[in-house]
C-alpha cells in the first residue's frame, strides 16, 4: 500500500489552503526578532530583541490576525515575497519550499511535535528582550547582535 505523500510535497506554496500555509511556521520566533541585513554583502545578524507582539515564552505573535496595522515593519510572507525575502533564516519552511527543498527532518509536520523545534537549537532564546522596553537605534542593534547567519 502506498502512502500519499504530504501537501507540502505536492502543492506549490500558492496552491495551499491557509490552514496548509500557516501550519508551515514551526514556531522558531526567528522572523519576530530584529535581524539586520547588509543588502550590499547580503549577511544577516540577528538581535536578541524581539517584537513588542511577540510572546518570548510561547514564541507565537500576540495579535497575529492584527500585526500588520500594529507593527509597522512586520512583513506578511506570501508565496509570490518569501523567496525574495534573504533576511528570513535557511532553516524557514517557507524559504525552503520556496528554493526547492523539503522540510528538515526536525520540522514539526515531519515529528508530529512542537518541542521538535527546540530540541534542534533552531529556537530563538528565551531570553530575548521585547523592543517596547528599549529606545531601538541603530548602534543599539548592533550592540545587541547575538549571531550571524
Amino acid at each position: 500500500m502506498t502512502r500519499d505523500k504530504p501537501f507540502w510535497k505536492t502543492k506549490k506554496l500558492s496552491e495551499m489552503t491557509d490552514k496548509e500555509w500557516e501550519s508551515l511556521c514551526d514556531g522558531c520566533g526567528r522572523c519576530c526578532i530584529y535581524v539586520l541585513h547588509n543588502e550590499e554583502t547580503d549577511e544577516v545578524f540577528e538581535t536578541d530583541i524581539a517584537c513588542q507582539l511577540f510572546d518570548i515564552a510561547k514564541r507565537r505573535c500576540t495579535d497575529y490576525a492584527n500585526r500588520l496595522e500594529r507593527v509597522k515593519d512586520c512583513v506578511q510572507l506570501t508565496p509570490d515575497n518569501v523567496g525574495a525575502l534573504k533576511w528570513m533564516p535557511p532553516s524557514c519552511a517557507y524559504r525552503r519550499l520556496a528554493e526547492g527543498k523539503g522540510l528538515p527532518k526536525w520540522h514539526p509536520l515531519r515529528t508530529g511535535d512542537k518541542k521538535s523545534v527546540e530540541r534542534a537549537g533552531i529556537a530563538v532564546s528565551p531570553d530575548l528582550i521585547p523592543e517596547n522596553e528599549l529606545e531601538i537605534t541603530d548602534d543599539l542593534l548592533e550592540e545587541r547582535i547575538t549571531r550571524s547567519r
